[in-house]
């Protein structure tokens, strides 16, 4: 019986102590207090809340944080209970508030009045950044978010600091110590000032990358398979050696990647550390397992119908005893950016639901067989394409570019072509363009979405300044690239200029002061009439160069030109239909009025007509008109003047101005632009230009004008040399290579020329704002006065480097430096450094 009775009292008492315990840490975790009546802890009552008061609320609200609590006016709680300890744990949860209290105002019979007091959190009034440049405190600005008004909690001084450290560490710095110090802002109630003090200490680079276990391959190869983890060496400048966490995850990769697609499938890193060497110094140490080479033996094909299996083996291009490599399978089944693949014999029949499983059902010794497991699913149908982001350009402008219609079957081919074809619409960010197809399996049809990103088309050129005696020299310019005529008259619908129809205007005015004055205007419409592609084209301008006596104080003669052109031209079918032809029919009247003998023999003062029509057959598949990465664009085209002299026109004996008063002629112009993507963006340019300008007769001479003058950067305002067909050689001077019979005239051109560059491009940014890339090239060419003295071996070679930037409101902006290797004519010094500025596309 005692042994009873003390269990009992026993249990009790702990009992009691518990909920005594309990209570207690809810008092000293949030300091809740109750006063009044005396409480029996050890018989809870039940009571009616009869009021709630909240004090030292100064910026919450009293009713929000009441309804917080859910200790709302009639509820019927314990006292003790477990009813206020949970208010206060969800009030503490909110972290809004640095601390708060519950008590037991009054009792009033069964009701029971409650006092809530508070103590809000601090707001942040500002933030200043300690130990970093202001740059620098300007990027973290931006990821850490801190907004001026919004409470100083905890969570939000550890985001911070967790912020700039990753900040940093992902910038190799490491060691990056951050300290955060609040201080009571004296100017406003409840606020606080934080200063961020950051010490980014010095950045860690990698002293040492051990790795053992490589035998199949140098070591030097393998390690530059890590394309972001280096070791610390001189010559390392592109790639500064630094430790990032992420990037050594990815680079590691990287490696097995590379035995995988060597044929050791089995290849892993096995063991890897990273340790301190000093302060600013670590290695690291791995340990390679390369594991066997393997090879493909037989591949087997199961589920195909439409195709037999060596119409598939064909495509895939595997053979066996080729290095068995999954990535280089994977993308000739699947996605081959260089060729056919599989999946694009069946989805370019409409099969999008079509799947191929590679399965590896056999390894023996060296030597794995993989069976293709196809599915080649239903055709699927095209049920609608939608529009999105082309908040400018009208639908009917981007529709008629779209080559996958409502109806149709879905075809891989058509929808990779239709997202091409925008790009080079020159309206759409070519990084922001995604073509997204979306299956409905249930009824065998896909609803593909087209989102594209607006870019500005236009471009404004204002600059001048005073050029002495010469007077205003500058450039304006309004290049509307997306423009609409329709609406020019419709004012509200200016956005803030007529545009949204595709067609280009534009108006421009060039001007060295009185020296040389061009005045320009075109308009185009790449679909006449809205239903076929078909161009149409008109220009105007008129252009003067004067010469000046030797005290350059008047003008002593002029050379005028005018012409107009009329193009129209289409898309061709065959042999594919990246082909175009464009037909031109051009007149230009030359006005020389005293010149000299600035290039055109003894010809100073005469009229001169040319009247020439032009055909241009093109192919152009390049992928992006601002950063090609793919394809290519060729173009011949031929200049045909009227054949006056087989037609009873007899000029021999006659005043060079009579015989030229006519312009006789026929011109031959190729072009031809390569691109090929190598790793990464690397681009490798590769292109060539040849142009020849001939007579219908041997009895006539070769005219003076529109012949080729090359050297230079290639800008016929710069060189103001009009009349002729300015040609750009990096390395040399403008206008100075020129038959070597005509070196006394430097602006005397050839009749036959050709040029060879090579170009590797990379690209720094391709943002919708700004696109930028640096390249280096080697280059060379040559001008001859005549077919028979063309020796296209016999070239004048450059070398250099150069960067472009594209912005939409100025066009293509470039510099380039170049060296010269070789002579100019009448000289034996190599041409040697040249800087060169260029506007818009290079075109020769």
């Amino acid at each position: 019986m005692p042994t009873i009775v003390f269990r009992t009292l026993l249990i009790t008492f702990l009992s009691c102590w518990m909920v005594s315990a309990h209570a207690q840490l809810g008092i000293n975790r949030k300091k809740t207090y109750t006063t009044g009546d005396a409480i029996d802890y050890a018989a809870p009552k039940q009571y009616e809340i009869g009021g709630v008061k909240v004090v030292g609320a100064a910026f919450a609200d009293p009713n929000t944080l009441i309804s917080m609590t859910d200790l709302r006016v009639g509820r019927k709680i314990n006292i003790p209970g477990d009813e206020i300890s949970n208010a206060i744990r969800l009030l503490w949860k909110q972290g809004l508030l640095g601390d708060v209290q519950i008590a037991v105002e009054k009792f009033e019979g069964e009701k029971v009045f409650l006092l809530m007091t508070i103590q809000e959190r601090p707001r942040l009034s500002r933030f200043v950044f300690e130990g970093i440049r202001r740059g620098q405190a300007d990027a973290l600005t931006e990821k850490i978010k801190l907004i001026r008004g919004k409470i100083v909690t905890d969570v939000m001084l550890k985001n911070t600091e967790s912020t700039i450290k990753k900040h940093f560490v992902d910038k190799g710095f490491k060691n990056t110590k951050v300290e955060i110090i609040q201080k009571k802002d004296t100017l406003l109630n409840n606020s606080t000032l934080l200063t961020i003090s950051v010490d980014r200490g010095n950045r860690v680079k990698i002293e040492e990358i051990a790795v053992t276990g490589i035998t199949q391959f140098k070591e030097g190869k393998v390690l530059r398979k890590m394309k972001k983890t280096k070791a610390t060496a001189p010559w390392r400048i592109f790639t500064p050696s630094r430790f990032l966490a992420k990037e050594y995850e990815k680079d590691k990769e990287r490696v097995i990647e590379f035995y995988n697609k060597n044929g050791y499938r089995d290849a892993a890193i096995t063991y890897d550390t990273v340790y301190d060497v000093s302060d600013n110094r670590m290695s690291i140490k791995m340990t390679l397992h390369e594991g066997n080479r393997y090879y493909f033996r037989n591949i087997t094909w199961e589920g195909n119908y439409l195709y037999p299996d060596s119409a598939l083996q064909s495509v895939l291009g595997i053979k066996r005893g080729d290095p068995y490599n999954p990535t280089e399978l994977q993308k000739r089944l699947n996605y081959n950016p260089s060729g056919l693949d599989v999946s694009a014999m069946y989805m370019d029949r409409g099969h999008l639901f079509f799947g191929v499983d590679p399965v590896e059902v056999r390894i023996e010794n060296d030597s794995v067989d993989i069976e293709m497991r196809i599915f080649e699913g239903d055709q699927a149908s095209i049920n609608r394409v939608s529009l999105a982001g082309n908040t400018t350009t009208s639908d009917h402008v981007v529709m008629r570019e779209i080559r996958t219609m409502p109806g149709q079957k879905f075809n891989r081919s058509l929808l990779v072509r239709s997202q091409r074809e925008l790009m080079n619409l020159g309206y759409f960010d070519p990084e922001g363009l995604n073509a997204l197809p979306k299956p409905n399996m249930s009824d065998g049809t896909v609803d593909i979405g087209y989102k594209v990103v607006e870019r500005s088309n236009n471009q404004i050129e204002l600059s001048g300044g005073w050029g002495g005696f010469l007077g205003f020299v500058g450039t304006l310019g309004l290049n509307l690239g997306n423009f609409s005529a329709r609406k020019l008259l419709k004012f509200k619908e200016w956005q803030p200029l007529p545009q949204g129809d595709g067609q280009r205007m534009s108006l421009r005015l060039q001007a060295n002061g009185r020296a040389f004055q061009t005045y320009s205007a075109t308009f185009s419409e790449p679909w006449l009439g809205g239903k076929k592609p078909t161009f149409f084209s008109v220009n105007l301008q008129h252009s003067v160069q004067r010469s000046f006596n030797t005290q350059r104080t008047q003008a002593t003669g002029s050379f005028q030109v005018t012409s107009a052109s009329l193009s129209i031209g289409k898309r061709l079918t065959f042999p594919d239909d990246y082909f175009a032809v464009n037909y031109t029919l051009s007149y230009l009247r030359y006005n020389l009025d005293n010149f000299g003998n600035l290039g055109f023999r003894d010809i100073t003062t005469g009229k001169f007509n040319n009247f020439v029509f032009n055909t241009t057959f093109s192919r152009n598949s390049i992928d992006n008109p601002i950063y090609p990465r793919e394809g290519s664009n060729i173009s011949l085209s031929v200049n045909l003047s009227p054949p006056y002299s087989m037609l009873g026109r007899e000029v021999e004996g006659k005043p060079l101005e009579q015989q030229f008063q006519w312009i006789e002629y026929h011109k031959w112009m190729f072009d031809n632009w390569w691109y090929l993507k190598l790793v990464q963006n690397f681009v490798l340019m590769t292109r060539m230009h040849f142009g020849y300008i001939g007579t219908y007769t041997p009895r006539t001479e070769v005219t003076p004008f529109e012949r080729f003058i090359v050297g230079g950067d290639g800008l016929s305002f710069g060189n103001m040399v009009l009349g002729q067909d300015i040609v750009g050689l990096r390395g040399y001077e403008n206008n100075s290579i020129v038959p070597s019979i005509n070196a006394q005239s430097k602006n005397e051109g050839g009749t036959i020329f050709n040029k060879m560059v090579i170009e590797l491009r990379y690209p720094l940014t391709m943002s919708q704002a700004t696109s930028i890339y640096v390249l280096a090239f080697a280059e060379g060419g040559n001008n001859w006065a005549a077919f028979k003295d063309f020796n296209p071996f016999d070239i004048k070679r450059s070398a250099g480097v150069g960067a472009r930037i594209f912005m939409p409101a100025f066009g293509m902006l470039g510099v380039d430096w170049a060296y010269g290797f070789d002579a100019l004519p009448g000289t034996t010094r190599a041409s040697g450094s040249q800087f060169h500025f260029t506007i818009g596309q290079m075109i020769r």
